[in-house]
């Protein structure tokens, strides 16, 4: 009796589970932080957070990072798996999601680091560490433009495989200067701007329905 799983296409079958279980973890987790801790932290008593940053903080980032790095080589193999019949949805969902990777190890953790440490510095009587006041909120920038992005990324990788699309090799040159001028955009926003709407719960939301709704129409339409 053959096992399916022990196919070619069982492995394939394999990783795109894994991918989905890590990407659960991640992206549970981002929520978890944007949704939920943030706003506990806004009116929590100054020693209630500074335990939390301490103590909780640090497991869940764990878990986030990994999550995230998982979920990005799990899906690089995915895409390994495609070769060449790339659609141009899932090009620019996992263009997406390799910036919303790249946001974690290179900006988010890194400033988290800093302020884990300093409220450990003054939790054991030391003085808090200066760049921890800028490192907080770069941290919030990025952490707040990753939860903006995974709406249109979710979607777009789903109607990869779920809706009618074309080719990445078809979609037209204008088309692909928008969509990818528009996630650039926001990306450079990460780095050097401002959280402007994406500050409250509310404004991060609809402003990633209203990125799904513009990139799918400029990926649809141009």
């Amino acid at each position: 009796m053959d096992i399916a799983l022990f196919s070619g296409a069982g492995v394939e079958h394999l990783f795109r589970w894994g991918h989905m279980v890590f990407g659960v973890a991640w992206i549970g987790l981002l929520y978890y932080f944007n949704f939920v801790q943030t706003e506990y932290f806004k009116e929590a008593e100054d020693a209630h957070r500074a335990g939390a940053i301490r103590k909780l903080v640090p497991r869940a980032l764990w878990w986030f990072r990994w999550g995230a790095m998982f979920t990005f080589i799990t899906g690089c193999v995915l895409l390994g798996f495609k070769g060449a019949g790339l659609t141009y949805d899932i090009v620019v969902g996992a263009g997406m999601a390799t910036l919303m990777f790249l946001n974690v190890w290179l900006i988010i953790w890194p400033n988290q680091k800093i302020v884990i440490a300093s409220a450990v510095q003054v939790a054991e009587g030391g003085e808090a560490d200066p760049a921890a006041a800028g490192a907080a909120p770069k941290a919030a920038l990025a952490s707040r433009t990753n939860t903006l992005f995974s709406a249109p990324m979710l979607f777009l990788m789903g109607s990869s495989a779920h809706l009618p699309t074309g080719l990445f090799s078809d979609a037209s040159v204008i088309s692909m200067i928008v969509a990818f001028g528009i996630v650039l955009a926001l990306e450079a926003n990460a780095v050097v701007g401002k959280q402007g709407p994406l500050t409250s719960v509310s404004g991060v939301i609809s402003s990633s329905v209203a990125l799904t709704v513009v990139l799918y129409l400029v990926m649809a339409l141009l």
